[in-house]
């Protein structure tokens, strides 16, 4: 089939990693399809022991591999700095508590093969009937509304951003996340606007979403969403992409 490269960024992550280091595992030992796959988990400078439980894990299977971040960078940084030390044939990029069950990749593979695309989109908005646990009421609706505005200001049609299910074939990998320039958590409609204007297709798969507890993401840092929006904009009439 091909090879695939599996990033996870984590910070502070040592309470949901065992479980998800789990599923990972019943999932390698399962007829994936895969001729390889390779685990990365990118500690953003955790002050648990997030790097060591990886570590150890490591120890024993190959297949996980950690990567630091030189401290606490934010989640898009995490993301850039695994994507640019993978090496699959296809990237996918998953949050830690594996609110997407790793098994819909499959989804995302399948699609984007069907449609020749160059990137696959995991999204809760498409349809809404996979959601089987779904985030507080007030979060949802922060979303949707982000929705709205990420569409009026970056033009992208996708219904769902922000879902952290992403999977990239290798020849996208440099050319967008070598450009990606925000670190928090606007990076996710940064990575698609480069798509974008690199001429890439991208298409939105809905996919599973089971909402696990324990979010990082502060309300300073989703009110620090909307700016990233402008920040894409002004970056790319300063010809910050090229």
């Amino acid at each position: 089939m091909s090879s695939l490269s599996i990033v996870i960024p984590a910070y502070n992550e040592e309470k949901r990693l065992p479980s998800t280091i789990e599923k990972l595992e019943r999932f390698l030992a399962s007829g994936h399809g895969w001729d390889s796959i390779e685990i990365l988990v990118v500690d953003d400078g955790s002050t648990d022991a997030t790097a060591s439980m990886v570590e150890r894990v490591a120890a024993t299977n190959p297949v996980f591999r950690l990567v630091k971040n030189p401290g606490n960078r934010g989640k898009g940084y995490a993301v850039k700095n695994g994507a640019l030390n993978s090496k699959g044939d296809w990237l996918l990029v998953t949050d830690a508590d594996l609110s997407a069950p790793i098994e819909e990749q499959a989804r995302l593979i399948s699609a984007a093969r069907k449609h020749s695309a160059d990137i696959a989109i995991g999204s809760r908005a498409v349809d809404r009937s996979l959601v089987h646990v779904r985030q507080p009421l007030f979060r949802e609706y922060s979303g949707r509304f982000f929705n709205l505005v990420m569409r009026a200001v970056t033009g992208l049609p996708f219904m769902d951003t922000q879902c952290g299910f992403k999977l990239f074939q290798r020849k996208t990998v440099e050319p967008i996340f070598s450009r990606q320039v925000i670190e928090g958590f606007g990076f996710d409609v940064e990575d698609l606007f480069i798509a974008k204007n690199l001429g890439y297709k991208a298409i939105e798969v809905p996919v599973r979403w089971d909402n696990v507890e324990g979010t990082k993401v502060s309300l300073s840092s989703g009110m620090n969403g909307f700016l990233d929006l402008l920040r894409v904009r002004w970056y790319q009439l300063t010809n910050r992409y090229r």
